[in-house]
């Protein structure tokens, strides 16, 4: 879609121009990511924001290391001051 379509045009009347600095790192990398995609970098801001935002349309983004740490046991979470404190016993006692 090119800036001079109605569909853009009307997408970017309803924008307020912000201006926020960056470290130098992260406007590399933003800049990189927009080349990359070949896209304008206040794009690539854009989709980056209302991703953390939680307001992307896309929805949440999958997160690949869930369960990484899974333990197997199904009520950690209710026996967690049990068995936080059966842990902490036998570290200071060094009965690891």
């Amino acid at each position: 879609m090119g800036l001079t379509s109605p569909a853009a045009v009307g997408e970017y009347a309803c924008m307020r121009r912000t201006t926020i600095s960056l470290p130098d790192d992260v406007a590399a990398a933003l800049e990189r990511e927009a080349r990359r995609r070949r896209v304008p970098v206040s794009q690539v801001a854009r989709e980056a924001i209302e991703a953390r935002l939680g307001l992307s349309e896309e929805g949440p983004r999958d997160v690949p290391f869930i369960g990484i740490g899974s333990s197997g046991y199904s009520n950690i979470s209710e026996d967690i001051e049990d068995l936080l404190a059966a842990e902490w016993t036998d570290a200071t006692t060094g009965d690891r």
